[in-house]
């Protein structure tokens, strides 16, 4: 049976690192930290300003070795624009401004062109600036034709709007929005999978997903913007997730007050199918699928019960959007349960 761990990712390690460091990180706290470690992104008081600033900071993960594999290089960027502005947005942040770093053995002009256009296009996309970046050529760092690539978003919010609300209870419900695969995570399990254990090429058709590995693990990590900006305002809208490393479980705790119990209905979930084909083809148990992929949920939100039918009718405008659980209360503190039915 493959799982994460024996291709590389220890998730539990991870968390383990981020609790022991947690301290350290909040010696550094001013009165002006809005936030306590764990969310989405930081968010810091401006000085004399009403809005607050919120910054985050990510990468790609090893997608970049299916891009250098294909030898496509203009999607990445943009799947790292979507993915840094979808973990502000969850926050009720505006986007502002981006900025780059790119890390390469040895400079290849094409390669870098064609990243720098797909920052570009990710940027058009969700209204923002790429205000700058870095290009590091470092010899003996990287294998050839190698590179590794990040970006930090900045935004602002009013604090007094921010996500997730206080006001989480049980009794509310939660609504699924689709993703359209990975999108930028789990991708040294898919891999280990796809290239190593099966011994597929990136140009190898597979029936059950319609298209080749290359086409699939390629595909761009959705930007959830425009659905979030245009129902954070509505009444019963209480709180988003944006389901990255960690799956559902890992990422739906983040956002859920002590004593509350997020419970998924696993049959209601509209799972991609290349998570059937990874699942089939690595002989990968449920527990470890559900903590390490999005399984088809690129994004919760957690919505008052009496509202949850007008606010999908909306989200429905951008991405498909339909119920997928409840909250519900807990003596055990913050959890996710995916149940069966």
């Amino acid at each position: 049976m493959t799982d994460y761990r024996s291709s590389g990712v220890d998730i539990e390690a991870g968390d383990a690192v981020k609790a022991r460091i947690a301290d350290l990180v909040k010696s550094t706290y001013s009165e002006q930290v809005l936030t306590r470690g764990g969310e989405f992104a930081g968010l810091v008081q401006l000085p004399d300003y009403h809005d607050a600033l919120a910054v985050s900071i990510d990468g790609v993960g090893t997608k970049l070795k299916v891009a250098v594999l294909s030898n496509i290089h203009n999607t990445v960027g943009q799947d790292l624009v979507n993915h840094c502005v979808n973990d502000i947005a969850v926050m009720g942040c505006d986007p502002l401004c981006f900025v780059d770093y790119m890390a390469l053995g040895k400079l290849d002009e094409q390669v870098v062109l064609q990243i720098i256009e797909g920052l570009c296009a990710g940027c058009k996309e969700n209204g923002i600036a790429l205000i700058g970046g870095e290009t590091a050529q470092m010899p003996d760092m990287y294998a050839e034709g190698e590179y590794d690539l990040a970006g930090a978003i900045v935004g602002l919010v009013n604090p007094e709007k921010r996500f997730p609300k206080s006001n989480i209870a049980a009794g509310d419900r939660l609504v699924a929005v689709q993703s359209n695969g990975l999108h930028t995570n789990g991708y040294s399990l898919a891999r280990a999978i796809v290239f190593d254990k099966n011994r597929f090429k990136v140009d190898t058709y597979n029936k059950g997903i319609s298209c080749t590995w290359g086409e699939e693990l390629l595909k761009i990590h959705i930007s959830y913007l425009k659905l979030i900006q245009s129902i954070k305002g509505m009444e019963g809208v209480k709180g988003f997730a944006h389901i990255t490393g960690g799956g559902l479980p890992g990422n739906l705790s983040r956002i859920l007050p002590p004593n509350c119990l997020a419970v998924i209905n696993k049959s209601q979930i509209n799972i991609n199918p290349v998570y059937h084909e990874l699942q089939s083809l690595g002989d990968i148990s449920d527990k470890e699928m559900y903590n390490v992929f999005n399984m088809g949920v690129g994004l919760v939100v957690v919505v008052d019960s009496s509202r949850e039918s007008y606010i999908i009718q909306n989200m429905k405008k951008y991405h498909n959007s339909y119920d997928v659980g409840y909250i519900d209360g807990s003596n055990n503190g913050s959890k996710v349960v995916i149940n069966d039915s």
